[in-house]
């Protein structure tokens, strides 16, 4: 989700193939990094009430039967290994003007309306496994009354990280042309937008279709490989965001865009465990839900996990599997640039009952030997809104902002954030499931 800011308007396999075809220079560490891996490093203590009550192979512990690294606690400093950037003002050829809803006034130096369709927001991450990525970007402008111009879209990107580039290849727009959204949508030809959906979270399937995590539901949204939604917008029992349209007059126990924002596939397959980004009224403050939803039945199982946010006031970006039972999370404050103060990715275990934060890196404190995107020797990664990561191999992951076009200026004051795809070398091992990263 963007945008509940403290200024006015702020919104918010790869082991060769990538390997070798993106990411070989960028993922160059010092000698003396590399000798930090610690093949050791096991797995949390059994726990039978986790999913399957089993460990990952054959019922032991995850890769040995060891506890989660045992218990050497957080992680150490992680390094930047590549960056790249795509320019804020980078527009989607030929496509429609947006932005009427944003007014005529400057904001950080670019005056809307917009000629085009921004490519920005990035707020999803699927690795292709061929050098390529696709990516989400959400409802656009940051609510629902401001983005009915602005059409949602997942495009496909190739970060270079040895020019510090990023280059838009193409993508997909969403839209519902076999009519299984039954309440009215904002266009006529039935392309979905930001007024109809915010969407936050994505994930591929066995079968090449995407399942979409949206707030305003939340509900989940099951697309093809060319954006074509394929069944009805699946909601979550119980729980309703002011924007749901089934309200009729019901008080919604959800905030508002406090939906799906994070959202992980299950290494087999199997399961989606999307998360909220919004506490549902009654639980207790800062506690977020982690559902899980069968692939094969299209039901919700029932069951159910608890994320506790560091601070009540900081929000989660996303979360992708590690193996069976672990996955990632980033949490982030609301804040950005010199301010910011919480930009970190955890490693949560769901067998264990507070699911065992680890942190596995501090985004705002990255050693960056090589200086790296033509900054210092400590990176910080300082933008509100951070909602993309992706396991690139055991011990890199691949992080991106989402940069609220025009609204965040969380690098440079007074300039919108570009798109910013970093690559971060952990201390040790994650020791995933290699299915993650094949």
């Amino acid at each position: 989700m963007k945008r509940t800011s403290a200024a006015p308007a702020l919104r918010r396999r790869t082991t060769t193939v990538l390997g070798a075809a993106v990411l070989s220079l960028a993922l160059t560490v010092p000698a003396a990094t590399t000798a930090a891996a610690d093949p050791g490093a096991g797995t949390a203590a059994h726990d039978p009430g986790g999913p399957g009550g089993r460990g990952d192979f054959g019922g032991r512990g995850d890769f040995g039967g060891r506890g989660d690294f045992g218990g050497r606690g957080d992680f150490g400093r992680a390094t930047l290994t590549g960056f790249a950037s795509l320019p804020a003002l980078t527009f989607v050829p030929g496509s429609e003007p947006s932005g009427a809803q944003l007014g005529t006034a400057p904001v950080n130096g670019v005056t809307p309306p917009f000629t085009g369709q921004p490519v920005q927001g990035f707020s999803g991450i699927v690795r292709r496994g061929d050098g390529t990525f696709d990516v989400l970007s959400d409802n656009g402008y940051g609510n629902k009354a401001n983005s009915a111009d602005f059409l949602l879209r997942v495009h496909r990107i190739k970060p270079d990280f040895r020019r510090g580039a990023v280059r838009v290849l193409g993508g997909f727009g969403l839209s519902d042309p076999d009519g299984h959204v039954t309440w009215p949508l904002t266009r006529a030809d039935r392309k979905l937008t930001g007024a109809d959906f915010d969407v936050e979270s994505i994930v591929r399937a066995a079968d090449g279709t995407y399942w979409i995590g949206d707030e305003f539901g939340p509900f989940l949204l099951h697309v093809s490989p060319s954006g074509r939604l394929l069944e009805a917008p699946v909601p979550l029992p119980d729980v309703k965001a002011p924007e749901n349209p089934s309200l009729e007059g019901a008080e919604p126990n959800l905030g508002r865009s406090k939906g799906f924002e994070g959202m992980a596939r299950s290494v087999d397959g199997r399961t989606l465990y999307p998360m909220l980004e919004g506490t549902v009224s009654g639980d207790p403050a800062g506690t977020l839900r982690i559902n899980e939803f069968d692939l094969r039945r299209r039901a919700y199982t029932g069951r159910r996990w608890t994320y506790t946010l560091d601070d009540a006031e900081n929000a989660i970006g996303d979360m992708i599997a590690v193996d069976r039972h672990r996955f990632l999370v980033i949490e982030r404050d609301n804040l950005q640039g010199d301010a910011a103060r919480t930009k970190k990715i955890y490693l949560v275990d769901l067998r264990r009952k507070d699911l065992g934060k680890t942190l596995v890196a501090d985004l705002l404190d990255l050693a960056n030997p090589r200086r790296l995107g033509g900054l210092g020797e400590t990176f910080r990664f300082p933008f509100q809104t951070i909602e993309d990561v992706v396991i690139l191999d055991d011990r890199t992951l691949g992080i991106l902002d989402d940069n609220n076009f025009p609204f965040s200026a969380g690098r440079t004051p007074g300039k919108p954030d570009d798109n910013e795809f970093i690559t971060v070398r952990l201390s040790r091992p994650l020791q995933a499931d290699p299915r993650v990263h094949r």
